[in-house]
């Protein structure tokens, strides 16, 4: 199952694409020509959770969560080391340094920074699902 999608915010090209059957974890693969620093939230049902840094070289991938998917959304923000950004809507709270926080209310009044993520809907069945971050597509000039 692949959908695609273009964040609006640098214009960077992202697409989405389920994992390999054989494996049940969510996944993402960094295929920029840049190391890129990745962070994921989620929630139980009850509590959110946000976590980074994993920091990709290009072409590399990581699991981000092990096992079965437990959610039907998670939620993403990006940045590679030349200022590209995949980022979205849904605010959650991130530091830094290494992190991982419970809670995604009063971000700053707890010493946070507040940062938008994008939503990845990986379906009410998926089991896997991986995330491809992309470079931009190339802008052809306007006459």
């Amino acid at each position: 199952m692949k959908q695609a999608i273009t964040p609006a915010t640098i214009g960077l090209g992202l697409f989405l694409a389920s994992a390999l059957p054989a494996s049940a974890d969510f996944r993402l693969c960094n295929n920029t020509a840049s190391r890129t620093s990745i962070s994921l939230a989620y929630t139980d049902g009850e509590i959110w959770v946000s976590e980074g840094w994993w920091n990709l070289k290009p072409g590399a991938c990581e699991t981000l969560v092990r096992g079965p998917l437990a959610a039907e959304f998670y939620y993403v923000y990006a940045m590679d080391e030349r200022g590209g950004e995949w980022k979205g809507k849904a605010f959650m709270c991130t530091r830094d340094r290494e992190f991982r926080i419970l809670g995604r209310e009063d971000c700053y009044v707890r010493g946070f920074d507040r940062t938008g993520f994008f939503e990845v809907d990986t379906g009410k069945e998926a089991k896997n699902w991986t995330v491809q971050l992309t470079d931009p597509a190339p802008q052809k000039p306007t006459p």
